[in-house]
């Protein structure tokens, strides 16, 4: 039989918010520093690019941290279905597309951070 994999549980929720962690500040920076530029291919205003921007850098620092893990999970899952609403109604993405992301990696993304949401993200972190 396998090991009692459980017994790294907190250490596999402490990798799972690193990653969207820096998924999510991967994204983030572009709308913090160039919003309007952003608010044109998006078709939404500046301030609110601005404001998803903010809201997802500092949803992935408490995932870092540690820090009200749950509350940032749902600000992300917030931001995830509207992500994929925009893919799939207004701008008619499919769910898999070769030559741009599909709103599958929406997603992971919605999931994962449910899954945080649900859980707690685990025990290390600043409590």
């Amino acid at each position: 039989m396998l090991l009692n994999l459980t017994q790294f549980s907190d250490l596999s929720f402490l990798v799972l918010r690193l990653v969207i962690a820096a998924i999510f500040i991967y994204h983030a920076l572009p709308k913090l520093k160039g919003a309007k530029m952003m608010s044109q291919a998006m078709g939404m205003p500046a301030g609110m690019i601005f404001m998803l921007g903010g809201i997802e850098f500092l949803s992935s620092l408490g995932m870092i941290f540690g820090v009200y893990i749950q509350i940032a999970a749902f600000l992300l899952a917030m931001v995830m279905v509207g992500a994929i609403y925009f893919k799939m109604v207004k701008w008619h993405v499919p769910f898999g597309a070769m030559n741009k992301t599909g709103w599958e990696f929406d997603l992971i993304l919605l999931v994962a951070s449910i899954v945080l949401l649900v859980s707690g993200g685990g025990a290390i972190g600043i409590q």
